[in-house]
C-alpha cells in the first residue's frame, strides 16, 4: 500500500471511472473524500470504501462552482486530517456535430470538464502550498485529447484543453514539489458510454449499439476498457512511483487502432 494513510478527493466519483479510481485509492491504503452531484450514490460509495477498511466522507458540490471546489478540499483536509492527491474526474460527454453546436451546449461542457478541472487544480495546489508539502493532481483527459472524432468535437476540444491545462500546471507547480499528470481512456464500458452511443443513433440513425460495437471492434486488445483499467493508471500516478513524472496525458485505451 504505497499511499497508505494519504488522503485523495475524487470528483465525479459516484459511479462509473471515478467510483473505479476511488475504490482502487481505497485499496491502495488512502482514505476518500467523494465528490458529486448524486448524494444517494455518493453514500453507497463511501460505504465500499469504508468496507474496504480506511475512511470517506462525501460532499454533494457542482465542480463549475469554484467556490464548491475549494470548499470540497477544505473539508477533505479537515475531515480526514491531510490533503495529498487530487483527482479531477468529473465531466460529460456531448455528441453534435460542430455546424449545430448551440452557446449553452458549448458553455456547459466547458463549464463541467475545463473550468471544473481548473478549479481542481487550483484548490489543490494552494492547499498543497498551504499544508507546505507535496502534492499529486491527476486530471481526466481522453483518447479524444490526442485525436479528435467526427461529431464529438467539441467535446474532443475540451479534452485537449485539459491537456494543455495539465502541461502547464506541471510546469508551473513543479518548484513547489507538486506534480500534474492526466489519464487518457478509450471505449469504457460505462453509462457516459451508453450516452454517446445513443447521441450518434439519433444523429447518424445508426442502430442502439452499433457505435459501441463498431469503437470496441477497433480497439487491439480484442474488449472495451473498464472503469478499473483506468483506475489501475491513475493508482500509479498517485503514488510515489510517478515522483518523477509530470506533464504528461497517458493514454490507457488497449490500443485504439480505430480513428
Amino acid at each position: 500500500m504505497k499511499i497508505q494513510g494519504k488522503v485523495a478527493l475524487v470528483t465525479g466519483s459516484a459511479q462509473g471511472i471515478g467510483r473505479g479510481i476511488a475504490l482502487r485509492l481505497a485499496e491502495d491504503g488512502a482514505d476518500i473524500c467523494l465528490v458529486d452531484q448524486k448524494a444517494d450514490k455518493l453514500s453507497r460509495v463511501a460505504a465500499e470504501i469504508e468496507a474496504r477498511g480506511r475512511k470517506a466522507t462525501t460532499v454533494v458540490a457542482d465542480v463549475t462552482d469554484r467556490a464548491q471546489v475549494f470548499a470540497a478540499v477544505d473539508h477533505a483536509e479537515k475531515t480526514l486530517g491531510g490533503f495529498d492527491i487530487m483527482v479531477n474526474n468529473a465531466g460529460i460527454a456531448q455528441v453534435e456535430a460542430l455546424c449545430d453546436v448551440t452557446k449553452e451546449q458549448l458553455d456547459r461542457i466547458f463549464a463541467i470538464n475545463v473550468y471544473g478541472v481548473l478549479w481542481g487544480i487550483q484548490a489543490a495546489a494552494a492547499k498543497f502550498k498551504a499544508r507546505n508539502q507535496r502534492g499529486k493532481i491527476i486530471n481526466a483527459s481522453s483518447i479524444a485529447g490526442h485525436d479528435s472524432y467526427a461529431m464529438i468535437g467539441v467535446y474532443s476540444a475540451t479534452k485537449f484543453a485539459v491537456r494543455a491545462l495539465t502541461q502547464a500546471a506541471a510546469k508551473e507547480l513543479a518548484s513547489a514539489g507538486i506534480n500534474v499528470n492526466a489519464y487518457c481512456p478509450g471505449v469504457v464500458g460505462t453509462d457516459m458510454w451508453l450516452e454517446i452511443d445513443a447521441g450518434f443513433a439519433k444523429i447518424t440513425g445508426a442502430a442502439p449499439g452499433a457505435t459501441y460495437k463498431q469503437y470496441c471492434e477497433g480497439i487491439a486488445l480484442g474488449r472495451a476498457e473498464t472503469p478499473e483499467d483506468v483506475a489501475c493508471l491513475v493508482s500509479y500516478l498517485a503514488s510515489p512511483d510517478s515522483d518523477y513524472m509530470t506533464g504528461q496525458a497517458v493514454l490507457i485505451d488497449g490500443g485504439m487502432v480505430y480513428r
